[in-house]
């Protein structure tokens, strides 16, 4: 074969395996949730990277030198907000430049709800919610309030916005998510901007599908109370209907006092049997302090997908999860 006719067949490999023919941006992704959407809406054009990878939680991460390489190379960041990745905040002030920066905590068409400082909940009405923007097909269940406005506010305090930043655990709070990824890399990336489009709108498609799936999960167990680890779970609360009856922790950063295992210990036993989740990235021990003495059951839920592997399929695969432990355990007879 000619030099040239070589040269032409090895251009014409590369140009197949480069999928559009247009090099993607390089894009940075904080927590796995979220690196999943972009994965999904960028699939055939470019991968997003991961700074919180593995088991690692937001929560308690520090970023490594290759995570800093990463976010000043960047041209896109989307990350929630200082809510849950307060480690990212002096980092992309000094070193995210030339970057987008996209919080994602600040997407038209979110629903927000406040902070709940105490350990224990008792349902209240939807008068009682706060949200910049209500979801139009949002059907919720009961909300919740702190039983007491008192209860260990030293323990676990909130200054990040006065909002939970566990926006993702409502799916129609993802798709609005969706909707500012595919905008803002239409906008950094034109050129693949017909592949964004196309891959967000199957998306959206697919997110609709999992919330109808989730519902029906949970329907049968929705109104049995149960215990979980952090205050995390509130938007599927409002979502799907689930009755969480309290926390452990309000923030895993910090850990329960006396008062508020004590409280716990206390719903627990008016609960009688009922279930008492953990988290995998977690230290276990307080599940089995809380539910000494009871018939309580204990179960595992993963808001944040420490046990899952990132990739495009994540953010599907972990509202199933939790849909299905919740179902799993509340099903279960003592």
């Amino acid at each position: 074969m000619k030099p040239a006719s070589i040269s032409l067949l090895s251009a014409a490999v590369f140009s197949i395996g480069a999928g559009p023919g247009v090099a993607a941006p390089d894009v940075v992704v904080s927590i796995k949730p979220i690196h999943s959407l972009v994965a999904s809406i960028m699939k055939g054009v470019g991968e997003p990277k991961l700074i919180v990878d593995g088991a690692a939680s937001p929560h308690t991460f520090s970023l490594k030198p290759s995570n800093a390489a990463a976010i000043e190379g960047a041209k896109v960041i989307f990350w929630i907000g200082p809510g849950i990745e307060a480690f990212l905040e002096k980092p992309l002030d000094s070193l995210a430049s030339s970057a987008t920066v996209i919080e994602l905590g600040d997407a038209p068409g979110l629903q927000k709800l406040p902070f709940r400082e105490s350990g224990a909940f008792e349902a209240h009405d939807d008068g009682h919610q706060a949200g910049e923007a209500e979801h139009d097909d949002h059907q919720h269940g009961d909300h919740a309030k702190p039983a007491d406005d008192h209860a260990d506010h030293d323990d676990d305090h909130h200054d990040h916005g006065g909002f939970d930043t566990h926006l993702w655990l409502d799916a129609m709070n993802a798709k609005a998510m969706a909707a500012e990824i595919e905008k803002t890399l239409v906008s950094a990336d034109p050129a693949n901007a017909a592949a964004y489009q196309a891959n967000g709108a199957r998306l959206m498609k697919d997110i609709d599908a999992l919330d109808t799936e989730i519902k029906a999960t949970v329907a049968p167990v929705k109104d049995k109370p149960f215990i979980v680890f952090h205050d995390a779970y509130q938007y599927f609360e409002h979502r799907y209907g689930v009755s969480v009856a309290g926390s452990i922790t309000v923030s895993p950063e910090t850990m329960p006092g006396a008062e508020r295992v004590d409280q716990i210990q206390k719903k627990v036993k008016e609960l009688g049997a009922t279930c008492v989740f953990a988290e995998p990235q977690f230290e276990p021990k307080l599940v089995a302090v809380v539910t000494e003495g009871t018939p309580a059951r204990s179960g595992t839920l993963d808001p944040e997908a420490a046990t899952l592997k990132s990739g495009s399929g994540l953010y599907f695969e972990l509202m199933r999860g939790l849909a299905r432990s919740m179902k799993e355990c509340l099903s279960q007879r003592t």
